[in-house]
């Protein structure tokens, strides 16, 4: 658990607050997966940001939001309410600006329907800012507190520079899994025009072309195709 700064003299606590974030971004470099990449993020931030009691991340993939690497059941409630009411400070931070913050959640008039629930739940103070870079909006990163008025001016600006490294690695994380996936799908093809080459005796072209026909008339991805054929010659055996 990362220690909280005692009061000091402002530039002594610049220079702790510069070496306090430069040792949790180390910790953000991009996981094997978006997941892991993720749970990582959360873990530093509740750790880091004054006032915090539970983070978690809202994901946007594909026009849509979904909820991930809550640290608590109630996030994760909370999380999916805002998804489902597309209501709440970290929709917001997501689709309208950067940073919602405030400090008596039951209060505020800005998401009537979300207000109540969270405060219901035992939330007085959030704080969503979003992730970000200069060429994607990746989603928000979420921070919660049963406490009135838990994030002032200073944790929202620590939550905004550490959002910015974490989109980094968030991105970073993406294009790995994307280029990991991206191979996988071209060697699953590979294999299965391999396959009807040597059940058809056809040409690579050929082979190729028959599974876009395929694909096409059953109006399923050409990747499930092939991975079909290739779990269904493994299974089988390839018989003509």
């Amino acid at each position: 658990m990362t220690e909280r700064m005692a009061p000091g003299r402002p530039d002594e606590d610049s220079a702790a607050l510069a070496e306090l974030l430069g040792s949790v971004v180390r910790t953000l470099e991009p996981e094997p997966d978006v997941d892991s990449t993720l749970e990582h993020i959360v873990q530093a931030v509740a750790a880091t940001v004054p006032g915090t009691e539970n983070a978690g991340v809202t994901l946007l993939e594909g026009g849509s939001v979904r909820s991930v690497a809550p640290t608590s059941e109630v996030v994760a409630k909370l999380d999916r309410l805002q998804e489902d009411l597309s209501q709440g400070p970290c929709v917001d931070a997501v689709f309208e600006g950067t940073v919602y913050r405030t400090g008596n959640i039951g209060a505020d008039t800005r998401w009537p329907e979300f207000a109540g629930a969270a405060a219901g739940l035992g939330i007085r103070s959030m704080l969503g800012i979003r992730l970000f870079t200069s060429s994607a909006n990746l989603g928000a990163l979420n921070l919660y507190s049963t406490e009135f008025d838990a994030f002032d001016e200073e944790a929202e600006n620590i939550s905004t520079l550490f959002a910015a490294h974490a989109a980094i690695a968030l991105a970073g994380s993406r294009r790995q899994e994307q280029l990991r996936n991206a191979l996988a799908t071209r060697d699953t093809i590979s294999m299965a025009k391999g396959i009807l080459m040597e059940r058809h005796r056809i040409t690579d072209e050929q082979a190729f072309g028959l599974l876009v026909r395929t694909s096409q008339r059953s109006n399923r991805k050409l990747h499930d195709i092939a991975q079909w054929l290739v779990h269904e010659a493994n299974t089988h055996g390839r018989t003509g």
